[in-house]
């Protein structure tokens, strides 16, 4: 049996999720598809699907053996592209994972230009806030943002990430633009919950020194654009990227203050797996955002220096 046809057949059983609707993706016979499964599984020695009468669905095994197989086949699709010198018309699966609100707010006109350059990907993205593991989830390249705690993972800092203190003009005017980080101790914060220790906000200041100040939180919450909306509505102040904020500031529903401070020591990067060679899917990715943001992105634009 010709073992890229039985790879082929276990991811088509896969996707289509039952061995008949693969047979008629793949326009062969259903007896073809279930000789060819079986003849894989005793190959290998492993049952790669849990089989009832009702429903057909991957074991542990077979979602491991999943992740490896797409893999040769995406790099003989790959292969046969550079073979046919067609490197400029990319195809194939890329797998992206990315956060969830930076990703919803910047990524997508990132990606519907790269969409339009590659009509030949198919292109798979995973929002969430969560650190997904590249490797074991089958990800391609992802995009992260604050230190790299995963250091066998390659990254391409792509720019800094630079955060503000702001709130709602109305709440400055009632409680008093700071002077000083200090004078935010006894005003009331929206705080990202995400982080380790939320209570705790280290600064840098304009001479060098540095500091930490202790946070009144009034609202904990996991979710950028959440907080940003409250800060809006005047709940308090509010220090988060400015990729979540400059729009507000430059329309004026937010007001940033303590500006020559610095927060954060956070940059965005694109990292992905050391695993196998940079694929020209991944180098088209990494330089669209590269294009799209960076030295000094469009969202540190805020219209206030």
């Amino acid at each position: 049996m010709n073992r890229l046809l039985e790879l082929e057949t276990f991811i088509e059983i896969a996707r289509a999720g039952s061995i008949s609707a693969a047979a008629a993706r793949m326009n062969v016979a259903k007896s073809a598809v279930s000789r060819r499964l079986a003849e894989l599984e005793a190959r290998l020695g492993v049952q790669l699907f849990n089989r009832t009468t009702r429903r057909i669905s991957l074991t542990d095994a077979g979602a491991v053996f999943l992740r490896r197989a797409q893999g040769v086949m995406d790099d003989l699709d790959e292969a046969e592209a550079e073979a046919g010198a067609a490197q400029t018309a990319l195809t194939g699966r890329l797998k992206i994972a990315a956060p969830l609100s930076f990703g919803l707010k910047h990524l997508q006109p990132v990606l519907s230009r790269f969409a339009a350059r590659h009509p030949g990907l198919e292109i798979e993205i995973d929002f969430s806030d969560r650190r997904v593991d590249l490797v074991d989830e089958g990800v391609d390249a992802a995009v992260r943002i604050g230190a790299l705690a995963d250091s066998s993972l390659i990254a391409r800092k792509l720019c800094p990430i630079r955060s503000m203190v702001v709130a709602a003009p109305s709440f400055w005017r009632a409680h008093g633009a700071p002077a000083h980080p200090r004078d935010l101790e006894a005003l009331p914060c929206l705080r990202y919950s995400n982080i380790v220790r939320p209570e705790i906000i280290p600064y840098w200041g304009p001479k060098g020194e540095s500091g930490s100040i202790a946070a009144d939180i009034k609202v904990l919450a996991n979710n950028g654009e959440f907080l940003t909306g409250m800060a809006v509505d005047g709940h308090g102040y509010l220090i988060e990227p400015s990729f979540f904020l400059y729009g507000h500031i430059r329309d004026g529903r937010l007001a940033p203050a303590l500006s020559d401070y610095a927060w954060s020591a956070m940059s965005l990067y694109a990292v992905y797996p050391p695993t196998r060679r940079l694929s020209a899917r991944v180098r088209a990715f990494i330089d669209a955002l590269v294009e799209a943001f960076g030295d000094n992105p469009y969202w540190d634009d805020t219209g206030t220096e």
